[in-house]
């Protein structure tokens, strides 16, 4: 019986848009901020299409804009 696994834990995320910039909180309270001009995309995007996201091993994509941050 092995010891330990190589299986990455999954990791979990907070995104929250507010004031123009996008936040995103990670599971141990560290927080990062980015101003969403970064993104015109998702600067110009609804709240439906910024709430539909998934955390992938490289960072966060939002579907319905299909977009990779």
């Amino acid at each position: 019986m092995p010891l330990f696994t190589s299986r990455k834990q999954d990791k979990k995320v907070k995104v929250t848009f507010g004031n123009g910039l996008l936040f995103v909180e990670h599971e141990g309270g560290k927080q990062q901020v980015f101003p969403l001009e970064f993104f015109p995309k998702l600067a110009n995007a609804t709240e439906e299409e910024r709430n539909d996201w998934v955390q992938t091993d490289k960072g966060i994509y939002f579907k319905q804009l299909d977009l990779s941050i």
